[in-house]
């Protein structure tokens, strides 16, 4: 069974195209949250998402401030305006979509959820003390996460952690043993300096996890940020990959 792997596509269409057509045909795909936030397209992003066939997809913490779950204040300047345009913008359609969102699901033997298994909202997991620090909070053997927009894999072998960090300018194979905490990237705004969209693709046969990379039309979704009125800071990083 092939699982296309995605998280934190932030409102950005053109960088979901491109990566469900180079992802090829898969068996189901898993979303790890933040369908909206900073990009221009939440209704898009959302009717694609709600239209793939067996997808599975969790709560994030830009889709709960856009239903008003979460207080504004705790997000940056940018962040928050974004927020407020997507209260103003999403349709009924879009928010009934992102109610029925659960914070954290079990399929497979693993366990998806955004932030953290511990805090699937809130917490980041960027370091290998805060993903053992969160080890206790999953029963399964692999964790899957997303939030920080980096891609990385935490694993724990013979009672110890360690950090594999993924090579982001080829595919990376690997292999899945003992217990694992994994991080597929972002497809809408990556934030490790590479500007392309990022996924995974999890093989439940062979146990494979492979991180891959794609690139796409930057420039339209700036200047589709920009007629929308949304930050121009939203759009500039996308180059940057930060």
């Amino acid at each position: 069974m092939r699982i296309l792997v995605i998280s934190d596509i932030h409102a950005n269409l053109t960088a979901l195209n491109a990566v469900l057509e180079d992802a090829g045909s898969v068996d189901a795909v898993w979303c790890l949250g933040d369908l909206v936030g900073y990009g221009p397209d939440p209704n898009e992003v959302i009717d694609r998402i709600a239209n793939l066939p067996y997808t599975v997809c969790v709560l994030g913490n830009h889709d709960a401030a856009a239903l008003g779950q979460i207080d504004l204040d705790s997000f940056n300047t940018e962040a928050r305006e974004t927020t407020v345009w997507n209260q103003e913008n999403l349709t009924k359609e879009s928010k009934l979509y992102l109610t029925s969102l659960r914070k954290k699901t079990v399929r497979h033997g693993f366990t998806l959820t955004h932030g953290s298994p511990r805090n699937s909202i809130w917490e980041y997991i960027l370091d290998v003390e805060s993903a053992a620090d969160n080890l206790d909070y999953f029963v399964t053997p692999f964790c899957l996460i997303g939030h920080t927009h980096i891609p990385v894999i935490y694993h724990t072998k013979n009672g110890k952690s360690s950090l594999y960090a993924m090579n982001s300018d080829n595919p990376l194979s690997t292999k899945l043993t003992g217990r694992a905490i994994l991080n597929p990237g972002s497809v809408g705004q990556p934030r490790d300096a590479d500007p392309r969209a990022c996924y995974a693709i999890l093989d439940l046969l062979d146990k494979t996890w492979d991180l891959r990379r794609i690139a796409y039309d930057i420039s339209s979704v700036q200047q589709r940020i920009i007629r929308s009125g949304l930050p121009i800071r939203n759009g500039e990083r996308l180059f940057g990959g930060w």
